[in-house]
């Protein structure tokens, strides 16, 4: 137990200090000097359950510390854990908190209340007010786990605390809560265990489900007045953990009725509510055809935001992902498939395709910047680095740092993942395949929307060798135009840039000087290429040897990524000039 074995022999700041990784002047600074009662902002936000929800912001500077914090205690949980479960995953790990817990959710919480008869669900009252400076305290330096030196246990409850509580908004507020709070679920589990329930908690809400035809009257019954009356067990451990129960919000739910878990149904299996869904699919209806959206707010409709939009689309996929991902029919490990040739938008449910849908818009239509999308993640690498180092001589591509400004990428770079694969066809492992997929629907999908044309252009980077063999025949289809306009109609390995439909560009490497196959490595000189990680070198092209020499990946991790400012570059402006010509051609005819 390294880190908690560590936190437990310090005694003085400095030591803590060192631990949190900052400098002690900046510790002392921050709690004794400037102070943190002076360090927050404040903003409400209405529950979802209705009132307002007051926040703390810290300072960048005491948020700084506290996610230190927060990260040094996640640390000190998990090697308690490993200790533990030393054979188990951390997602295996049993856990009875399922709130601001690594490998957690309200997924994971809503999941162990599925297909029970009765879901009773309680509400701890002003939750993180129940935390004071002296419980915070008191707690690190009497649980068995820390045992804290007093001093050090006075100073972290100064981090942590403002005005006597725990602040909602501290980055270390929710794992000091739950840590206070797991002697609490360990006794109502075990409660609830007793009368054959189910127990979980997500921060201040506590769930306990059964399978029995009537909840247990010894946790909870509900009186014909319709008032809920919490057994003397219950009460007394909440009572004595320093919390109260709120009334209003207590409530047991029949199996013939929705039952809610931190807000997803779990009556046969996870899902949003249905009112949820309605909304975020007209929200995304109305991006399709204006362009724009609208939400409902207390204040009246608003501006939606786009990324907000995406967060709640994310979330229902979450839930639609893990519902494929359960054991049944085959079909529902199509995220694990790799099979290229799948045409996977068939198997999208409806809610998947709105998604796939709202992807291709935001990257592909409605694009705030120009995208570019490469054969595989180390051309991304490539060209993330090149241009970074360049960034002065590519206006266009990056704003250059200066005293003033920091450095901003001014393109989008697609990464592809699981979900890009499953939801939009697109990842590294099929290679071109993919992207000639991708320019074959690409009208189809451009013709779904109906908002304002698209104000930036997408383009596909590709190596110029026999990998292209294949897309003169997808072009050819198309009324593509090859740049400079003096080419011959098919002459395309030697084009700057190939226009091939509405804002859809494909850039090729630059051919050879005696008009070779190239691809992007083929742009890095020899001194580049000799740079050695781990006794390895990516080697010249002719002395190669794939079997010995570093790999692609960690060529352009180690070397290209790791070591850019030793780097030269200038091999790979010829692609860039090309890139940029793509995009001011389609700011000329957009």
């Amino acid at each position: 137990m390294k880190k908690l074995d560590a936190l437990k022999q310090i005694t003085t700041k400095p030591e803590l200090a060192k631990l949190l990784g900052v400098t002690p002047q900046n510790l002392t600074h921050t709690l004794y000097i400037i102070k943190p009662e002076n360090l927050y902002t404040s903003f409400s936000i209405p529950k979802r359950t209705g009132g307002i929800r007051t926040i703390y912001a810290p300072a960048d500077t005491l948020k700084l510390i506290q996610s230190r914090l927060s990260n040094l205690l996640q640390d000190c949980i998990k090697e308690i854990n490993d200790a533990k479960y030393p054979n188990l995953k951390p997602e295996k790990v049993p856990t009875l908190a399922h709130g601001f817990v690594k490998k957690r959710s309200i997924l994971t919480n809503a999941i162990v209340h599925l297909n029970k008869k009765n879901v009773l669900n309680i509400d701890l009252s002003n939750f993180f007010d129940s935390f004071n400076f002296g419980r915070v305290r008191g707690f690190f330096i009497k649980n068995k786990n820390f045992q804290l030196d007093p001093h050090i246990a006075t100073v972290i409850a100064q981090i942590a605390c403002l005005n006597n509580k725990l602040p909602q908004g501290s980055p270390c507020s929710p794992v000091v809560t739950n840590l206070i709070s797991h002697p609490l679920d360990i006794r109502l589990a075990s409660l609830a265990k007793k009368h054959s329930c189910t127990y979980s908690r997500y921060a201040d809400d506590i769930t306990i489900s059964t399978r029995k035809s009537v909840f247990p009257n010894q946790i909870m019954m509900q009186e014909e007045s319709g008032e809920y009356l919490a057994g003397k067990k219950l009460t007394h451990e909440i009572t004595r953990a320093g919390f109260s129960i709120n009334e209003k919000k207590t409530r047991i739910q029949y199996k013939d009725s929705r039952q809610d878990v931190t807000g997803l149904i779990v009556n046969k299996k996870p899902n949003v509510k249905k009112e949820y869904w309605r909304t975020v699919k007209s929200q995304c209806h109305r991006l399709f055809h204006e362009g724009t959206f609208t939400k409902k707010t207390t204040g009246g409709e608003v501006v939606g935001n786009i990324n907000e939009l995406e967060g709640q689309l994310n979330f229902i996929d979450q839930v639609d992902r893990f519902n494929r991902l359960r054991p049944k029919a085959p079909i529902s490990h199509i995220y694990a498939v790799k099979n290229h040739s799948l045409n996977t938008f068939k198997l999208l449910n409806g809610r998947e395709k709105t998604f796939s849908r709202f992807l291709y818009f935001r990257s592909f239509y409605g694009n705030t910047q120009p995208t570019i999308l490469c054969e595989g993640k180390t051309d991304n690498i490539y060209l993330k680095s090149a241009i970074n180092m360049l960034a002065s001589d590519f206006p266009k591509l990056a704003k250059a740092k200066t005293k003033e400004e920091e450095y901003k990428l001014l393109i989008l770079f697609i990464r592809y993942s699981a979900r890009t694969r499953f939801l939009m066809g697109l990842d590294d492992n099929g290679g071109s395949g993919n992207l000639i997929g991708f320019i074959n629907k690409f009208d189809e999908h451009y013709k779904f929307y109906k908002a304002n044309n698209p104000q930036h252009p997408v383009i596909i980077v590709l190596d110029n060798d026999k990998g292209f063999n294949s897309f003169p025949r997808i072009l050819k289809k198309n009324s593509t135009s090859l740049h400079p306009a003096t080419l011959k109609k098919d002459d395309y390995r030697k084009a700057d840039f190939i226009h091939v439909m509405h804002n859809l560009y494909i850039v090729l490497t630059p051919l050879g000087s005696k008009e070779e196959d190239t691809d992007i490595e083929y742009f890095f000189d020899d001194a580049t290429r000799l740079k050695e990680h781990d006794g390895r070198c990516f080697n010249t092209v002719l002395e190669r040897d794939y079997k010995t020499d570093l790999g692609k990946d960690s060529f352009a991790t180690h070397i290209i990524k790791g070591q850019k400012n030793s780097i030269n570059f200038n091999g790979l402006k010829p692609l860039l000039d090309r890139i940029t010509a793509a995009i001011a051609h389609y700011d000329s005819i957009k």
